[in-house]
């Protein structure tokens, strides 16, 4: 038997979508405010929270960079598509951040607020890193509100849908561990609107070739030297930042770079239906903050149980198990958020 399918062995279990409501009823609330990691993923996510819950967009983070609102705090939004270590904020992420559950941080509870699949279902980087979440965000919250809300996702959203997070890739390189993960959001059941993508009867392997084909051309248009077209660059490799300029009144994402997300924007909203209302998004009277990003490879260290306790000794601000041999991480420094 291979080792994935020993793995995947007992783990029929299914998520429970009103214990999430009931632990964290923030995630139906409407007119929430939210910060976006800067790719396809987080568009989705605030396309998606804006127009079924009017959520308003009010900054991004990328690990290295944050701009948010003046007047603003952080703890009053929801960081989608990251998880946030600490208490008092609130975030939806899917990456892998625990290493051993056998050895977890004694101030695990900082995850309190933050909703996360691989959590849920207490996987961990060192015995179950290969059974880790393979969809995106936006999959996981289509399930979440899903759940109390009823919609259909139309078919004219499933090349967005898979292209995000690589998720076509995903679907036929791992597909055991994808099948389970469907298993364990319900995507199967007549009420969930992930059934509309993943059980979705219009696309052969031939025909959705052809669809995805046409969203990257669509993709490659509004991309520039640099920078794809899916994604909105604000700091470089060294942490300084891109596109984002001063103002009078604050900090601004420069207007060629809001104006090619927005292209990017619209091309979703035309595939999802969901509406983008510029009103929603904040592109300008912003702060600006600074974090530190680092690696474990940088930092020629590796991924173990006492290494893994020296980084949460640094109080991380988030962080991410991005291979079975590096982490990366972002420290409060020189700027503070919380």
């Amino acid at each position: 038997m291979a080792k994935i399918q020993e793995l995947l062995q007992g783990r029929d279990e299914k998520i429970d979508y009103g214990e999430i409501a009931s632990k964290f009823p923030w995630i139906l609330e409407k007119k929430q405010n939210c910060i976006l990691s800067p790719d396809s993923d987080g568009f989705l996510c605030g396309l998606f929270m804006s127009h079924f819950l009017d959520w308003k967009i009010k900054g991004f983070y990328d690990g290295k960079v944050m701009v948010l609102e003046k007047g603003i705090l952080p703890s009053e939004c929801i960081f989608l598509d990251m998880e946030i270590f600490r208490k008092d904020i609130k975030s939806v992420g899917h990456h892998m951040v625990l290493y051993n559950k056998n050895s977890r941080p004694e101030n695990w509870s900082n995850f309190d607020n933050c909703i996360q699949p691989n959590n849920l279902r207490d996987y961990d980087g060192y015995k179950t890193f290969r059974l880790k979440y393979p969809l995106a965000t936006i999959h996981f919250l289509i399930g979440i509100i899903g759940s109390k809300i009823t919609f259909k996702v139309p078919e004219t959203a499933i090349p967005a849908l898979f292209f995000t997070d690589g998720t076509f890739n995903v679907l036929f390189k791992y597909p055991e561990n994808v099948l389970n993960w469907l298993n364990y959001l319900r995507a199967n059941e007549e009420s969930n609107p992930l059934k509309d993508v993943f059980e979705n009867e219009k696309y052969s392997v031939f025909s959705l070739m052809k669809a995805m084909d046409e969203f990257f051309r669509k993709r490659d248009e509004i991309s520039i030297k640099n920078e794809r077209g899916d994604r909105l660059k604000i700091s470089n490799t060294d942490g300084s930042t891109h596109n984002i300029h001063s103002t009078n009144d604050g900090y601004a994402i420069n207007k060629d770079a809001v104006g090619r997300i927005e292209q990017f924007m619209k091309i979703l909203a035309q595939l999802t239906g969901w509406s983008y209302v510029r009103d929603s998004w904040a592109w300008a009277g912003l702060d600006l903050y600074k974090f530190t990003k680092r690696d474990f490879q940088r930092d020629k260290s590796r991924v173990n149980n006492h290494n893994y306790k020296e980084l949460i000794h640094k109080n991380p601000l988030s962080w991410a198990m991005t291979s079975g041999k590096n982490i990366e991480y972002t420290l409060e420094e020189p700027d503070i958020m919380t």
